[in-house]
């Protein structure tokens, strides 16, 4: 009949480092990129940007006097 000590402190202690573990991990989720992930969606936006600037028909410069 004897139970396991617990020290009320540790155990305290404890349960938060999971619950701000818990809570890292969704924000790493919801908000963090890597580095590459950055540097791969910029170079793809740049490659777009120049393939739709070649295609485009600039009217020539006419003055108006």
């Amino acid at each position: 009949m004897s139970a396991d000590i617990v020290n009320l402190r540790q155990f305290r202690k404890g349960r938060l480092r999971s619950d701000k573990e818990k809570q890292a991990e969704q924000n790493r989720l919801l908000h963090g990129r890597t580095k590459a992930e950055k540097s791969l969606t910029e170079a793809l936006n740049e490659k777009a940007e120049k393939t739709l600037d070649q295609g485009r028909l600039e009217k020539p410069f006419r003055d108006k006097d």
